[in-house]
């Protein structure tokens, strides 16, 4: 084994006691083993960092974060990373065995790529573990650089997600790593900062697990936005004249697809008047439709929309107990 390891895992750590020792193992089986676990902990009020204690392995860090909200954390583990390189991975998801030894694939095929991303699966509460929805990537077994990253990120699942992605931590520091006093959307705004200005690698092998069944899970907060982070960012960075000729068609439909992802999250938040202001300058080609449905709901109260919510996610539940029952009752002799 080197001095240095070949990549640095953040896992930035509140609150997630149940998950935890299953996400630290996911990393210590690795078909890749030269890393170091950085597990930066918010002042958890669970168990915990107790947890990560009781794993004696000299390559695991626990450290209390001094900033606030999960940027810091994630920031704060990157200041303390040995390796050039990055992989991040939330306390409550997991890692195929051979994850990190893909992500390394990535890099020495593609050393000009902004960050490096594998295929991920969903397990969501009472339903069926799902693959991600991707669009304008081959089919497997292909693995390459994405041939847009905005195309693919505005009409299918993001082609990065947090508990996939590696990226070398010279780029991490070149775009200031994580924005921080944002409640919403911090990650998917690097991911867009960084296919602003080099390409990403992506591969179906050494896929991700997102763990949407957790708990504890940020992504169930639902403040009000008033604008998408990225959004700002992407304007700024149109009157600046940095947004390349060839990526600006589809970086417009992707932020008209931020507008709407927006308008649903103030939605759900119970703050339909913002959810009317981000369509108001959705400027759409081909989302009209997403946009008119979401438009629709805008101007409905919102305690029918979140009851109609409530109804799909119980009709996705029977649907997952009968789909089990019947699997049982095939099962016995």
């Amino acid at each position: 084994m080197s001095d240095s390891p070949v990549a640095s895992v953040i896992i930035p750590l509140y609150n997630k006691a149940p998950h935890i020792a299953r996400t630290i193992r996911s990393v210590l089986c690795q078909t890749e083993q030269n890393f170091e676990i950085i597990i930066v902990d918010g002042q958890s009020t669970d168990e915990g960092p107790t947890i990560v204690r009781l794993f004696e392995d000299e390559r695991i860090v626990l450290l209390e974060q001094r900033g606030k909200g999960v940027s810091s954390a994630r920031n704060e583990g990157v200041s303390h990373s040995e390796s050039d390189f990055i992989a991040f991975l939330d306390a409550d998801d997991e890692w195929g065995p051979n994850h990190l030894q893909i992500l390394l694939r990535l890099r020495e095929k593609y050393p000009n790529a902004g960050a490096y991303t594998t295929a991920y699966s969903i397990i969501s509460p009472k339903s069926k573990p799902r693959m991600a929805v991707y669009y304008g990537i081959p089919g497997r077994p292909w693995e390459g650089l994405i041939p847009s990253y905005f195309k693919s990120a505005a009409w299918g699942s993001s082609p990065i997600w947090t508990s996939a992605v590696g990226i070398p931590k010279q780029i991490v520091e070149e775009m200031g790593g994580f924005a921080t006093g944002v409640c919403w959307g911090e990650d998917i705004a690097l991911w867009g900062r960084i296919a602003l200005k080099y390409p990403i690698a992506f591969s179906w092998d050494g896929m991700g697990i997102y763990h949407i069944d957790a708990t504890n899970r940020l992504s169930e907060r639902y403040d009000p936005v008033i604008e998408h982070i990225f959004i700002t960012y992407a304007r700024n960075a149109f009157r600046a004249g940095e947004v390349p000729l060839v990526l600006r068609d589809d970086l417009m439909e992707y932020l008209a697809s931020m507008q709407i992802y927006t308008a649903w999250h103030n939605l759900t938040a119970k703050r339909p008047d913002l959810a009317r202001n981000n369509l108001k300058g959705c400027n759409v080609r081909s989302l009209w439709r997403s946009k008119c449905w979401a438009l629709f709901w805008a101007h409905i109260p919102p305690t029918m929309f979140i009851a109609a919510k409530r109804y799909k996610q119980l009709l996705t539940q029977i649907n997952y107990n009968i789909e089990c029952n019947l699997k049982k009752s095939s099962s016995k002799p």
